[in-house]
Order: structure tokens, then C-alpha cells, then sequence
């Protein structure tokens, strides 16, 4: 499915459109009545682009976005190395300003990606094709452009909503909660139109990575358990119907292995997946995996490539990982390290630094050199302070001239579905019967602590559903989202000798509006604090 999906990508006209601002770029090719493709492969080459887009930057600077500016990751500089004039340390701190260069990316990333599916509506509706082709595909491209327009409202709050190619006025800006109301209608709307996922591993391979019913109510949930945050409304009752809809469909079940879910060979073969964006060589985008990989470990794992010593999680967010038992807590490297065994565990042979008899350990604290912003030093004493990730396990088809890893990245799966039911049953909807499954917040959770090989949970409240939804989707993108919702975002977790200080106002719960946008586009109105 990865190499139809790389396929789709490359056959695809490529969008001349990079954000919301740049409206008036001739497109230098662009199929018209005389040369539009008629096939289902023609149709599929031709919607690629939309999803090209998506894995260019999701595993990447969005990532980053919802990541790193909380406690769940961590960019240090080392010794200056890293520190990329600073921008880390900046989400880190929630010291961003409008020029930062992830915060320009990723609002040109998502416009450009709302632009392509716009375009991609207009030549479709154009086609001499049959009417039920034309109503799947804009379906499924509409169902896409809703994606993308929640990433945007999620990060940036109040954007324009477009809906039409080519713009002859720049827009302005619309209110979080109308953005909402038109996210919402725009998925309800395709939902009847498009596929349910099946027992045929075939027809599922052939879904995979695109819109089904299962995505729309997935991200309905999601959109539902944030509607306070969105537009101030309570639909906690609407979350858990949306999850009711999701598990109706029998095709969805936890696996059997945590780890099964983000390996390298994951993809349309496993069970719980309810969107997820494939990647591979030939699929560039992912790239946090290899950053929070530990470099020195790297010829143990089988890997000859030079890998990153860069990335890891706060001292704060590792210690949630502390229920016995649990395989979760195998899924970050600390202390004393060990050649793997291939299955998920490790073997008693050490693993030791380069040319030496000293075994690598790995020290889940991060002490700060003082005087130096967020600065660990580049000793191997320093470098091996941060516990790393293996829950994307690397890529054995890692190459050194991409250093791309092949782990496609799920953006909605039944666990977080399960979560989501929990928590909206916790503020105050009311629990439902699932074929034949009563769903309460403490059922829902043990099947994921059963999962994991953790013990069973005896009570679970608000606080303790958070650390839950942090051992389960640790690195999955949803912890600022999360900690918004919460109302703790805010929270400080100082390091040792940390010199600097976390800007606290609330307003950094959205991302401004890139400077250069504003420059361009006079009908953009800056959120506010920046």
C-alpha cells in the first residue's frame, strides 16, 4: 500500500498554491476537459496531491507544534549544536513570536493543503465522468480539506475559510467557533458517501490512509470533546456517540501487540488504525522518529546510519510511565542499555559506547549547563542525559542518504477513541452499552491497560485519565491539544539550572498568525497577545 500511496504522490499534478495568501500563482499544469482523466487510477493519481502534502510536514514541523511545546518532548541544545537559532527552546518555553520558522510552516502547510483539495473540487466538478465517480472522489476530498482545516483551527484559532480556486480576494479571518461550525457540516455532509472499514484486508489496503466513515466520527469525537475550548459549547453526549459509531464497526479492535501499531511494517493490517499517514523511502516526511532514536545505539539496533542524538521526554512527563508490568514503559530507552531481542524486549548483553567497556546508560535526568539557554552540553555524559523513544521502532530500510523512517504515523486510533468516551463520560455524559459491552470510563481504560500487560485499574478520575491518554499516545501529537483542554498547558516543569522561564499567559494556547501572511494579506487580523 506504501508504494500505491508513494505512487498516488508522484503521479499527481503538482499544486502551484503555498498558502492562503498566494492565490494568484498560475498553475503551469493543470488537467482541463480535453485531458482529464477517466480511470480510477487516473482519479486516484490525480487526488495524490492532497495527500503528498499531508505527509510532507505532519511528522514533521506539526509535530513539532503540538510536541514540543509541551512536557511530553524536548529538543535540547547541546553545547550549541541543536539549537537552531533557538526555535526549540522557544516552543519549549512558549517564547515563540510570528516569524518562527515552524509556526510560517506549518499555516503555509495546511492552506496549501486546503488550496490543492479547492483546486482539486474545482477540476472534478468540471469532469465529463459519471456522477457517482464525481460524488465519491469530491467526498473523499472534502472529507480531506475538513483534516486540514481542524489542524488549523486546532493551532491557529480564527482562519479563513476558503472554499473556492482560484481566490480573487485574499480572505480574512473567521471566528474559531464559525470555522468550527463549518468543519462539522463539511463531515457530516460527506459521511453517507464515504466507505466503512471491512473485513477484507484488500479492500482495506485500498482504504488505507484515506477517509472512511470510521475518520469523519474519529475526528467529529475529537472535535466534540474540545467544543468548550472551540466555540465554549458542552458536547461531551455527541463525543461519546461519535465513539459508539466508530466501535458499532466490528472491523476495529485493540491489537493484540502495543508495539504491532508503530513498527515499520505497520500499516492496513492493523486493527485499530482509524487514519494514518503512510511513510516510507520513498515517502519523505518522517522525521522526529530518528531524532528521538540515541545515536550511539544505533549499530546495536542494526542500523549503520548516522541517527540523532538529540531528542527525548521531560524527566517529569517519563516518571507517568511507572504502572508495573506495563509494555508501554518499554517503549522509552533509560538507564543501563541492552542489545534488543527482536521482540520487543532486550537481551543481558550491554551495550557499550564506541571503543570502550562502559555501558551505555542513559540517564532520565536533563541538567542544564548554567548560562547557557537550554543547553546540556556535548559530553557523552551529557548527550546520553534524556530518555528516548523506540515506541516508532527504527527502520531497518533506514538509509544514510534520507535517514527516512517507514513507520506510518496514525493520526486516529480505537485507543484514543476508548479515551475519548472515558473522559466525555467523566465530565458528565452519559455511559452506553456497545455490543453487548457496558462503556465506562474504568472498563474502557482497562482494555488498554489489559493490552499493554499493566494491572488493572481500580478507579479512574479526570487527573489520572490524563496520565492514562499520556502512556497511550505518548508521541502521537494529541499532548497539546490535550493539555489545553485541561486548562494546564501553562504548567511549568523547570529543569535543573534552568535559567529561563515559561511564558504563562494563556493566550499562547493558539499560534499567531505568521508575520509574513500578515504582510501579504491585509484582510488577516493577528490573534491575540502577539
Amino acid at each position: 500500500m506504501k508504494k500505491i500511496y508513494s505512487l498516488l504522490a508522484g503521479c499527481a499534478v503538482i499544486a502551484a498554491v503555498s498558502s492562503c495568501t498566494k492565490l494568484d500563482v498560475p498553475v503551469e499544469s493543470q488537467y482541463v476537459k480535453s485531458n482529464f482523466p477517466s480511470t480510477t487510477a487516473d482519479y486516484n493519481a490525480l487526488t495524490g496531491t492532497m495527500y503528498s502534502n499531508l505527509s510532507s510536514n505532519f511528522a514533521v514541523n506539526y509535530w513539532r507544534l503540538q510536541e514540543l511545546s509541551t512536557d511530553e518532548a524536548i529538543l535540547p541544545a547541546r553545547d550549541g549544536n541543536f539549537d537552531d537559532g533557538g526555535q526549540y527552546r522557544q516552543l519549549h518555553y512558549h517564547t515563540w513570536t510570528a516569524d518562527h520558522p515552524t509556526v510560517t510552516a506549518i499555516w503555509q502547510w495546511g492552506f496549501s493543503g486546503i488550496n490543492t483539495c479547492n483546486r482539486l473540487l474545482t477540476v472534478i466538478d468540471a469532469a465529463n465522468s459519471p456522477a457517482s465517480t464525481k460524488t465519491a472522489y469530491t467526498a473523499e476530498i472534502k472529507a480531506m480539506r475538513a483534516l486540514y482545516y481542524y489542524f488549523m483551527m486546532d493551532t491557529y484559532g480564527n482562519v479563513p475559510i476558503i472554499t473556492s480556486f482560484p481566490v480573487a480576494t485574499p480572505p480574512a479571518n473567521q471566528p474559531r467557533a464559525k470555522v468550527f461550525d463549518f468543519i462539522e457540516s463539511e463531515l457530516k455532509a460527506v459521511l453517507p458517501l464515504l466507505p466503512a472499514k471491512s473485513n477484507s484486508l484488500a479492500t482495506n489496503t485500498m482504504q488505507y490512509g484515506r477517509p472512511t466513515k470510521g475518520m469523519v466520527f474519529a475526528l467529529l469525537a475529537k472535535m466534540y470533546l474540545n467544543a468548550p475550548v472551540y466555540n465554549g459549547t458542552n458536547r461531551n453526549q455527541d463525543v461519546v456517540t461519535m465513539a459508539d459509531s466508530v466501535q458499532r464497526n466490528t472491523n476495529y479492535s485493540l491489537d493484540t501487540r502495543f508495539r504491532d501499531v508503530f513498527l515499520p511494517n505497520n500499516g492496513p493490517q492493523i486493527n485499530e488504525t482509524i487514519f494514518a499517514i503512510p511513510y516510507d523511502q520513498q515517502i519523505p516526511g518522517n522525521q522526529f522518529t530518528r531524532f528521538g532514536f540515541f545515536f550511539y545505539l544505533a549499530q546495536a539496533y542494526g542500523f549503520n546510519v548516522n541517527l540523532s542524538i538529540a531528542m527525548s521526554t521531560t524527566p517529569e512527563f517519563y516518571n507517568r510511565f511507572n504502572i508495573p508490568n506495563d509494555f508501554r514503559t518499554k517503549t522509552w530507552l533509560a538507564g543501563p542499555q541492552y542489545y534488543p531481542d527482536g521482540n520487543g524486549g532486550f537481551t543481558s548483553q550491554p551495550v557499550y559506547y564506541p571503543n570502550t567497556t562502559t555501558q551505555i546508560n542513559i540517564n532520565p535526568v536533563l541538567t542544564l549547563i548554567p548560562g547557557k539557554p537550554m543547553d546540556l552540553g556535548n559530553t557523552i555524559a551529557s548527550q546520553s542525559e534524556g530518555v528516548r523513544s523506540i515506541k516508532y521502532y527504527p527502520d531497518p530500510q533506514i538509509i544514510q542518504s534520507t535517514r527516512l523512517n517507514g513507520n506510518d504515523v496514525p493520526v486516529f486510533r480505537l485507543a484514543d477513541v476508548y479515551l475519548m468516551k472515558a473522559e466525555a463520560i467523566l465530565r458528565g455524559a452519559t455511559p452506553t452499552v456497545i455490543n453487548g459491552d457496558a462503556q465506562t470510563p474504568i472498563t474502557l481504560v482497562n482494555k488498554l491497560r489489559a493490552r499493554a500487560g499493566a494491572q488493572t485499574a481500580q478507579s479512574i478520575d479526570l487527573n489520572s485519565l490524563l496520565d492514562e491518554r499520556a502512556r497511550e499516545l505518548s508521541w502521537e501529537a494529541w499532548r497539546r491539544n490535550d493539555l489545553i483542554r485541561y486548562g494546564i498547558f501553562e504548567k511549568e516543569y523547570p529543569l535543573p539550572n534552568d535559567n529561563l522561564k515559561m511564558n504563562t499567559d494563556p493566550t499562547r494556547r493558539l499560534y499567531p498568525i505568521p508575520s509574513t501572511e500578515l504582510k501579504t494579506n491585509p484582510n488577516l487580523v493577528q490573534n491575540q497577545g502577539y
